[in-house]
């Protein structure tokens, strides 16, 4: 049976297909994204496709596979990239790879970005290595202490679960918004079920852990910003269409809120969707900016090519995927 590998990624998993005598494996060995064309020809004839989130995968690229096509196994914890309802009527399987080290990996990540932003650290190494240090002074970048400040989460899944315990590791009340409650978060971090716009309204960071959806494009737009405080902070390791960059821009130009962290972005990769309006992100002192490496760790890496390819063993095999994409 025949495994496409759209780009080059760690080598656990490849290393579990290229084991089995019964597969054959044929992977894109350039690190950049395949176009449309490129994508088809190395997807032809085969039973599996291990994709990744830049890759586009529609029916047209499904017909190219062919009908033995089984499976696409994304190589990340969102699908947005797929069209599931194509793969449905073609009777495709579509897993993810939603690794425990990953959740753990985006979610150490946002901690790390709430304390960067609050504390001001990315902007003082600019100043330390623009030489503008003269020694110490009592007023110089002062931050904001997060302790006993409220952080709250948009979507209380596996990685903001995770960013909320370690939040709370330092001091800070938690406050969730959900589809569902989480008793577990409760009763562990005594953290408090808020509707969406009572948390905008309370929540001195607001971290966003919610699926790319038709439904949460733009899931803080003007109106959620508008019902923040003056000195909060938002955090996105998310996707990048979850906030709208226009409504976002205006928010931080007008002090509406104090500050923004984004390892993804509207319009990735480029930083800014829209450079005639004149207010770029790139610009901002009270923005940091890193390109989508939340999850970017040796080990969670490692555990989700094990788990693509797990994922293609099991269902050539002729058994149950073991993380069918599931829109919750």
């Amino acid at each position: 049976m025949n495994i496409a590998i759209t780009r080059p990624i760690p080598d656990a998993g490849i290393k579990l297909l290229k084991a089995r005598k019964d597969f054959k494996v044929k992977m894109n060995k350039e690190d950049k994204v395949l176009n449309k064309e490129e994508l088809k020809k190395l997807v032809k004839g085969a039973d599996a496709i291990l994709s990744l989130l830049t890759d586009q995968i529609d029916g047209e690229v499904m017909d190219a596979a062919g009908k033995q096509l089984k499976i696409i196994a994304n190589y990340t914890v969102g699908f947005d990239n797929i069209d599931l309802e194509a793969a449905k009527q073609r009777g495709i399987v579509v897993t993810n790879a939603p690794a425990d080290l990953a959740s753990e990996a985006v979610a150490e990540f946002t901690f790390a970005l709430m304390l960067a932003l609050a504390r001001r650290i990315v902007e003082a190494d600019r100043f330390t290595r623009a030489g503008k240090y003269r020694g110490w002074e009592p007023m110089l970048l002062l931050g904001t202490l997060l302790y006993g400040k409220t952080f709250g989460i948009l979507g209380a899944g596996r990685i903001g679960s995770a960013a909320a315990r370690k939040a709370h590791g330092i001091g800070m009340n938690i406050v969730y918004s959900d589809m569902n409650k989480n008793a577990d978060l409760e009763k562990e971090l005594g953290a408090k079920y808020l509707t969406k716009e009572k948390l905008l309204q309370t929540a001195d960071v607001i971290s966003l852990h919610v699926p790319l959806l038709p439904s949460t494009k733009y899931y803080l737009d003007t109106a959620e910003f508008s019902l923040m405080k003056k000195g909060a902070y938002v955090i996105n390791t998310d996707r990048g269409p979850v906030v709208r960059e226009k409504a976002l821009l205006r928010a931080l130009k007008t002090k509406r809120i104090a500050g923004a962290a984004l390892d993804v972005l509207e319009c990735e990769p480029a930083i800014d969707c829209d450079l005639t309006d004149h207010l770029e992100l790139k610009d901002m002192d009270n923005v940091i900016l890193t390109p989508h490496i939340a999850s970017s760790s040796i080990e969670a890496r490692q555990q989700m090519s094990e788990m693509a390819a797990n994922n293609i063993i099991a269902v050539l095999g002729g058994k149950a995927a073991l993380n069918p994409a599931v829109v919750k």
